[in-house]
């Protein structure tokens, strides 16, 4: 087996980490940084704040981002950052904020508009602005991810672009920042987290190194993540899936995730299911479809994490979606015959094709029928 593993992010994880920008932006010597943040943060507060302590080293403010962001607002990033010469960016929030960072802070460098490459196959330029990205949520690992999600509502399209571009410089990984998620973001992100492990293990592009990463995230998920839902101030739990999420981040970023990642997309982009949830909500249907695929990886996967195979994991994981408040059907939508086929089309994402099992139609039939 050939293989290759690459992290080029330098990773500070800790709590009261948060307190370190000023020193790593010293340390690497950026200058007149413009924070790119969730517009929650500008709400309650602690954007300011971060400006603040960081006078005369961030310079600016752009918080326009919505849940999914969309092209427009890359655009406009980047025009900020074009418009007063910043010289680094850092993302605080969830993925939201690093994925319109990682995009912008590409695509300033250059006169075009980020759909030039949404979804075109057109190659992103290299070149990019130096990224501290600093997470709040324990879920999307975009913290070390050389992957933008981006939507373009115009034009009713949501995927991913990769670019080795888009690894932040540093990650500064502060579990503190996570306490304020409510308990069904704890639960969408935290779910995430386990699809990322999940698909990057049984990714066909899996390799050693993720293999070993995912295995320790699925552990600190399983163990940690109802605790940190039922209990949001337990600093055990809130710190175990932290680590949980930036471990998983590395190991599906290589290898890509698959058929649940596929499916989460028209999801999330026709019925508003978030991304985490819309993930989670395939996630065990496609663990039991996979349990078989080379010489049974997942089985021993499963064995190891404890449970006696691939369908009690799968059981494990239904029950905890119901033990968090998060889908385990789609009964609400009301979905009509010709919407599902919709879903069953728009599902033939790239990522599918990731899935060790060659998913068909009929099985996405069948699959959002049991849904329903």
């Amino acid at each position: 087996m050939d293989w290759e593993y690459l992290q080029p992010v330098t990773i500070r994880f800790g709590n009261g980490t948060i307190k370190d920008i000023r020193m790593t932006a010293e340390e690497y010597g950026y200058q007149n940084g413009l924070l790119v943040c969730d517009s929650f943060f500008l709400q309650n507060g602690l954007a300011e704040t971060i400006l603040s302590e960081n006078e005369g080293i961030l310079t600016g403010i752009y918080g326009d981002i919505s849940p999914n962001p969309d092209v427009t607002e890359v655009d406009a990033c980047a025009d900020m950052i074009r418009k007063n010469k910043h010289g680094f960016l850092v993302a605080l929030g969830g993925g939201s904020s690093m994925d319109c960072a990682k995009a912008a802070g590409s695509i300033c460098l250059t006169n075009d508009s980020i759909r030039k490459y949404h979804g075109t196959g057109e190659t992103m330029p290299m070149e990019h602005l130096p990224l501290i990205a600093v997470p709040t949520t324990a879920g999307t690992g975009s913290e070390v991810t050389c992957v933008s999600v981006l939507t373009d509502h115009e034009n009713g399209k949501k995927s991913p672009i990769v670019s080795n571009g888009f690894y932040p410089s540093i990650a500064i990984i502060d579990p503190e920042l996570t306490y304020s998620m409510p308990p069904k973001v704890t639960a969408s992100t935290g779910i995430d987290v386990l699809c990322h492990a999940l698909e990057g293990y049984w990714s066909v592009g899996h390799q050693p190194v993720c293999d070993a990463l995912a295995f320790h995230a699925c552990q600190l998920v399983f163990r940690y993540l109802k605790r940190a839902y039922l209990n949001g101030e337990d600093r055990e739990a809130r710190e175990k899936m932290a680590e949980a999420s930036v471990i998983a981040g590395m190991a599906f970023t290589l290898p890509k995730t698959t058929a649940s990642h596929a499916c989460s997309f028209p999801l999330t982009n026709l019925y508003h299911i978030p991304h985490g949830e819309a993930c989670g909500l395939t996630i065990d249907y496609f663990a039991r479809i996979n349990a078989e695929a080379e010489n049974k990886r997942l089985e021993k996967m499963a064995v190891k994490l404890g449970f006696s195979d691939v369908e009690e994991m799968a059981d494990a994981i239904h029950d905890l979606k119901e033990d968090l408040g998060l889908r385990n059907d789609l009964k609400d939508l009301n979905l009509a015959e010709e919407q599902v086929k919709e879903l069953v089309q728009i599902s033939r994402h790239p990522n599918l094709y990731n899935n060790p099992v060659d998913i068909t139609d009929e099985m996405l039939y069948e699959m959002y029928e049991s849904f329903l």
